[in-house]
C-alpha cells in the first residue's frame, strides 16, 4: 500500500528531523528496510521480499530508495518519491543491491572522520550505520560483509521518539480506524453468536473490518468460555455456548495505521444464563481501573506511573496476580510501539502520544476479562478514540 492522505510536507519534515537527530547518536546514516519505519519516512508500504528494498538516509544530503526494478512502479508512487523528496535507484535481478547501498554511502558528503562513538569504539571510514530494528538477519549480515568498516546500531534510537508523537493527520487516521473497529464490535455483538465456532466469528470480524474501511483485517481474537483466560488465544473449533463470556479483541490497518480494541461480551442463550455476581463485580473493578487510567493521562506522567494507576486498583481488589500483562502499548504504523505502559518505563508522556488502555484479568481454565481503548495524550488529558460502550454487554 503506497497511497496515503498524509501530505508531502509531513514526509519532508520527518526526513529532516531524522537527519538532524543522527549526529547526536554519532551516526552517519539510517538504513531503513521494509516496514513501519520506511512507511513513516516515505509513505511506501512495500512488500516484504527476499529482494532488498532499502532507504539510505545520510546525515547530510538526499535520501535514496533502493528497490528491485520489478517493484519500481509502487516505489515511484509513494508520497516522498512523487514529491521529489528522495531519489530512486532501481536494481536489476543480476545486480548486487548491497554494493549499491555502499556506493550511495560513499557518494554522500557527510562521512565523518574516525572518531569514538557510542556504537562500539573507533569507527572506520563509514562510521555508524543505524538499521531498522526488524531488518531481516540475512540483509544485515550482507550489509556487514559489504561494509566491514562500519559499526551498526538500531534505527529506533532515532526513529522511535519521532514516531511516538503523532501529528494531526496520524491521529485522524487512528480515530477513523478506531471508529471502524467500534462499528464491527457492534455488528458482532448483535449476533448470532451461540452455536458458532470461534473461527467462524473471527472470519466474519476480519471481513467486516475491511467493509468498514480498513485496508485489511489483521487479527480477530474470539476467545469464548475458558479460552477467554488466554490473552492471545487463537480462534479455533470451539463452539460458543450459552452462559459464558467472549473476549473480542480485533484490529487492522487503515492507510497503515492500526486499530486495536477489546470488549468482553456475555451470551445468555434462550435459558437466560446470566453472569454471576462475582463475575459482574470483577468486571466493575476492571471497568473502573480502565477508566481511572484514562483519566490519569497527562503530559509529563511517566509510562510506568500510568501503568500503576489501573494496576494498583486491580491489586487492591485482590486480583493483582491475575493481571499478567502490561497495561498498554503505543499504536501507530506498528501495532506495538512506544510508549509501553509497563513498570520501569520512565518515558514521560507527551502530547500526541497514542496508546492502548487495556487492563485485563485472567483465571486459567475458567474465564478472562479485558477492556481496551485507544487513547491519545492531549494537553487536557487522555482522549479516547473508541466510542463503543465499555459496559458489560449481556445478550442472548
Amino acid at each position: 500500500m503506497s497511497t496515503t492522505s498524509i501530505p508531502a510536507d509531513r514526509y519532508a519534515a520527518r526526513l529532516a528531523r531524522a537527519q538532524e537527530a543522527l549526529p547526536a547518536e554519532d551516526a552517519y546514516a539510517l538504513l531503513i528496510g521494509v516496514g513501519a519505519d520506511l512507511q513513516y519516512l516515505t509513505g511506501y508500504g512495500a512488500h516484504e521480499l527476499e529482494r532488498l528494498t532499502m532507504l539510505v538516509l545520510p546525515a547530510v544530503g538526499r535520501a535514496t530508495l533502493i528497490a528491485p526494478r520489478l517493484e519500481l512502479a509502487p516505489a515511484q508512487a509513494c508520497t516522498a518519491a512523487q514529491a521529489g523528496l528522495i531519489d530512486l535507484a532501481p536494481w536489476e535481478e543480476t545486480e548486487d543491491p548491497f554494493a549499491l547501498v555502499a556506493a550511495r554511502l560513499e557518494a554522500s558528503d557527510s562521512r565523518p572522520e574516525i572518531q569514538m562513538g557510542a556504537l562500539g569504539g573507533t569507527w572506520g571510514r563509514l562510521g555508524g550505520l543505524l538499521v531498522s530494528d526488524r531488518l531481516w538477519a540475512t540483509f544485515l549480515l550482507r550489509l556487514q560483509a559489504t561494509l566491514p568498516d562500519a559499526a551498526f546500531g538500531l534505527a529506533s534510537t532515532v526513529l522511535a521518539p519521532l514516531r511516538a508523537t503523532k501529528d494531526a493527520e496520524e491521529i485522524e487516521l487512528l480515530r477513523r480506524a478506531a471508529h471502524a473497529a467500534d462499528r464491527v464490535v457492534e455488528q458482532i455483538a448483535a449476533g448470532p453468536l451461540i452455536g458458532r465456532t470461534e473461527a467462524d466469528v473471527s472470519k466474519e470480524v476480519l471481513d467486516r473490518l475491511v467493509k468498514e474501511g480498513h485496508d485489511e483485517g489483521s487479527f480477530a481474537i474470539v476467545a469464548s468460555g475458558p479460552n477467554s483466560a488466554s490473552p492471545h488465544h487463537g480462534p479455533g473449533p470451539r463452539v460458543i455456548e450459552a452462559g459464558e463470556p467472549i473476549v473480542l479483541d480485533i484490529g487492522g490497518r487503515l492507510e497503515g495505521y492500526w486499530s486495536d480494541t477489546t470488549r468482553t461480551l456475555w451470551v445468555t442463550g434462550e435459558t437466560d444464563i446470566r453472569p454471576s455476581d462475582e463475575f459482574t463485580a470483577l468486571y466493575e473493578v476492571l471497568e473502573g481501573a480502565q477508566a481511572a487510567q484514562r483519566a490519569a493521562v497527562k503530559p509529563g506522567l511517566a509510562a510506568a506511573q500510568l501503568d500503576a494507576v489501573g494496576r494498583d486498583l486491580i491489586a487492591d481488589a485482590g486480583y493483582g496476580e491475575n493481571f499478567i500483562h502490561r497495561t498498554g502499548h503505543g499504536l501507530g504504523l506498528s501495532l506495538h510501539e512506544e510508549p509501553y505502559l509497563i513498570e520501569g518505563n520512565t518515558l514521560p508522556l507527551e502530547e500526541g502520544m497514542v496508546f492502548s488502555d487495556e487492563p485485563g484479568v485472567y483465571f486459567p481454565g475458567q474465564f478472562g476479562i479485558r477492556i481496551e481503548d485507544t487513547v491519545v495524550c492531549t494537553a487536557a488529558g487522555g482522549r479516547r478514540l473508541n466510542e463503543a460502550t465499555r459496559e458489560l454487554r449481556v445478550m442472548a
